[in-house]
């Protein structure tokens, strides 16, 4: 299984490498995954011929491709179920069809077999268990592709849940994302219409993220900054980290009660107000994003719980704070300012804010790109606001500028994806959510506190003291600047008298390149003259103009040659 540690290759057989190889191929086979790539965009014909070949041999499959390229991740294992979610998420790049099938993935991971929970924590805490906890269930609540969960109680009587990364998962997903990335780097080479898709950005990504998965004091740390910002908010409850139990592959944490988000039938019944729910959700998602720049970016509905005590006031649970998002200054500014933009429909500051923040490059046809964002946003604004899909909007507008060569922006996909899963449990949860009603005041007030008057002073109070010791640098930055436009100046006379040499160079190159065609040209023409007569006589004839002919042509050739 994908969870279990590497074994070193066996006697008359195959090494890991090979098996695992083997293994993806058979797989593909069998899901008929060849089927997704075209034949048109194979360069290589002897590549293109074998495929045909396969193709004409194998049965025609009867599932849809989308489920048949779901099914291989899920024959594959964990790590490509992790980089099917992933994928998923990536609506700019893929077909639709396939990205829906993808979003259904779920980990259908068994729990770790024969496995001690006791003997476990005992050697992470090096110690007897009973020091800290009075019981812990041998048996998991639940069990994930990376790490399973147990229920415990400490000695002070608290409900806790101990996280365990399962044993040998880590060598497993490093030997797996060595073959991810490799064919990543190929599959461009052989489908050239994959470069677009950006396969070797997203195995980084997704290696990126398991990493940061398998790490519990990376989770606990974003877990603990989620509750710091959170605290006391009527939106959001992020259960506390106990910080001295935790070791690298094992996450202790305060152990909550709540109606997962998915389970609408259990919410009504309680009755929660799903109204007021579902526009929570939307606020605290771009309080996350734009207040605390800090968001949960992996808020899929197994990951959220509802606080139902309060039915008509009901509160969020984040669980697994594992992938977290952030935006630079200038990223989280600029996306603000386009979001905006779109609101009010002026196209032409959205162009103006994407080459202003580099996100397309800088020889990019400005009206050519209004002209296609209008084309596609026109008709979506043309529906009421409770009928255009936010997520899907943002999907548009990204395909659309990878159409203009626009930058892949990694904490942009996060965004994306995250956005994706809101609106989406948003919708679910109160289907005529408008999602634009919430964000546009939210944006119009962020945008006015940035733009205060005390906001501003006290961004230059932050930033005085900096300021200052630039300001007692500048003398001599101004006198550093100075020498360094004088030796660039320098420079610069330099590479100008080099290429002042380099054309007089060229120019000669020119002239004898040109002499040496008319010379060549004029003496394969005499020698020809002087061929022509001896051959139609006799070419043994021994004739001096027979001679100077063959010299003259030889001469002449090799002139035109040299040139």
């Amino acid at each position: 299984m994908s969870g279990a540690p590497n074994s070193p290759p066996t006697s008359g057989g195959l090494p890991n490498s090979s098996r695992q190889v083997a293994r993806i191929l058979r797989v593909a086979t069998r899901q008929r995954l060849d089927l997704l790539i075209p034949l048109e965009q194979i360069r290589q014909p002897l590549v293109r011929w074998l495929l045909q070949g396969i193709r004409a041999l194998l049965p025609t499959p009867t599932a849809e491709r989308g489920e048949r390229l779901r099914d291989a991740f899920l024959d594959l294992g964990p790590v490509y179920i992790k980089l099917g979610q992933l994928l998923s998420t990536r609506r700019d790049l893929l077909p639709m069809d396939i990205a829906d099938a993808l979003a259904s993935l779920q980990d259908r991971v068994p729990p770790i077999p024969d496995f001690d929970v006791r003997q476990f924590v005992e050697a992470r805490l090096e110690g007897d268990l009973t020091h800290e906890f009075l019981e812990v269930d041998p048996a998991p609540m639940a069990s994930a592709s990376i790490a399973q969960v147990h229920a415990a109680r400490l000695n002070n009587g608290h409900e806790v849940v101990v996280k365990i990364v399962r044993p040998g998962v880590a060598t497993a997903i490093r030997r797996d994302m060595v073959h991810i990335k490799a064919l990543a780097q190929v599959i461009p080479r052989y489908v050239p219409d994959a470069k677009r898709l950006h396969l070797s950005q997203i195995a980084s990504d997704q290696e990126r993220v398991l990493e940061d998965e398998l790490n519990m004091f990376h989770e606990a740390r974003n877990q603990i900054q989620l509750r710091r910002n959170f605290a006391e908010s009527p939106l959001l409850y992020v259960p506390r980290v106990y910080d001295h139990l935790t070791r690298e592959d094992m996450l202790v944490m305060e152990r909550v009660h709540g109606v997962p988000v998915g389970n609408i039938a259990a919410l009504e019944s309680q009755g929660v107000d799903l109204q007021v729910l579902a526009y929570k959700g939307v606020e605290a998602f771009f309080t996350q994003v734009f207040r605390h720049n800090f968001f949960h970016a992996d808020m899929h509905p197994g990951n959220i719980l509802v606080d139902t005590s309060t039915p008509e006031d009901p509160k969020y649970i984040a669980l697994d704070c594992a992938i977290i998002g952030s935006l630079t200054a200038e990223d989280r500014d600029y996306l603000a300012h386009n979001l905006m933009a779109f609101f009010k429909q002026d196209y032409r500051a959205v162009v103006n804010l994407h080459m202003e923040s580099g996100w397309i490059p800088p020889n990019t046809d400005l009206d050519e790109f209004e002209a296609v964002i209008r084309d596609v946003c026109d008709p979506i604004f043309a529906k009421p606001l409770a009928e255009i899909s936010f997520a899907d909007f943002i999907v548009q507008l990204f395909r659309t500028a990878g159409e203009f060569n626009m930058e892949v922006q990694p904490q942009l996909v996060l965004l994306q994806k995250t956005l994706l899963y809101i609106e989406g449990l948003g919708r679910q949860l109160y289907p005529e959510l408008d999602l634009w009603q919430t964000a546009q005041p939210f944006m119009e007030r962020w945008l006015a506190e940035q733009m205060a008057p005390a906001n501003t002073l006290a961004q230059w109070l932050s930033d005085g003291p900096d300021t200052w010791r630039r300001l007692l640098r500048l003398p001599r930055t101004i006198t550093q600047n100075q020498v360094q436009l004088r030796a660039l100046k320098g420079d610069m006379q330099q590479v100008h008298e080099t290429l002042e040499r380099v054309e007089r160079h060229l120019s000669r190159h020119d002239r004898s390149k040109r002499f040496k065609q008319v010379a060549g040209v004029g003496l394969v023409a005499v020698a020809a003259g002087l061929l022509w007569q001896p051959i139609a006589q006799s070419l043994g004839s021994g004739d001096v103009s027979m001679l100077a002919g063959v010299v003259g042509a030889f001469l002449g050739s090799a002139l035109l040659i040299r040139a």
